[in-house]
């Protein structure tokens, strides 16, 4: 019974609609990771330059991009028919922006900048909780 159920999730998963989602999914980890590491990035000059920094801006910057990888392995492994990695990644991309979002607007927590580029990395997942919920990628992955 469970040799049927992954033919059935590899065969859905080889849907032209649902290789595109997940493609689509993988670049908008990617662009999460990468506007992390711009954030990161930022943090350091702005210290450098004598400004200060939180240990908030500085543990958060570098936890996004250190995700990032972690994110698109299981990203990895849901385009390839692995439910849990499915239901993970579809839980986190929903879950985080909601989550960053509301700790930046926490007043003095950290400067405009710094909310502005960890909130804009945070939305690059949006489009992935989408995608991992329209018909054709929850199709492909009955629940167990």
């Amino acid at each position: 019974m469970a040799t049927t159920t992954t033919a059935t999730t590899t065969a859905t998963l080889g849907n032209s609609r649902t290789h595109e989602a997940f493609s689509t999914a993988k670049k908008c980890v990617t662009l999460f990771g990468a506007i992390g590491l711009i954030t990161l990035a930022t943090v350091a000059v702005t210290a450098a330059a004598g400004h200060p920094t939180t240990p908030f801006m500085w543990i958060r910057g570098v936890i996004f991009p250190a995700l990032a990888p972690v994110l698109l392995r299981v990203t990895a492994r849901a385009a390839e028919g692995d439910y849990k990695a499915f239901d993970r990644i579809r839980t986190v991309s929903t879950v985080m922006p909601i989550a960053v979002l509301a700790v930046d607007l926490i007043p003095g927590i950290c400067p405009a900048w710094y909310a502005v580029l960890q909130g804009l990395s945070a939305l690059a997942l949006l489009p992935v909780a989408v995608l991992t919920r329209t018909k054709a990628v929850a199709a492909a992955f009955p629940k167990p």
